[in-house]
């Protein structure tokens, strides 16, 4: 699927904007639009800006899970 779609999917099951959500990430919305539609990569500042928003764990958002629980590693 990508990255970029589990983005999407993440704004809409939150009722969000593409405006809100770069207004949030302090961009213009025709990047975080880029980013939706996978033309950019994802930076890692906000991927982990992400990941805090929607209390989900990067590895979620990189589909490297598909369990959208957050984890924090017991260090």
């Amino acid at each position: 699927m990508g990255y970029y779609k589990r983005i999407r999917e993440l704004r809409e099951d939150h009722d969000r904007t593409q405006r809100e959500l770069a207004q949030l990430l302090g961009m213009p919305q025709p990047q975080y639009c880029r980013y939706e539609q996978g033309f950019r990569d994802l930076p890692t500042d906000i991927l982990i800006a992400l990941a805090d928003l929607y209390d989900t764990s990067t590895d979620y958002i990189l589909e490297r899970t598909d369990d959208p629980g957050f984890y924090r590693s017991k260090s």
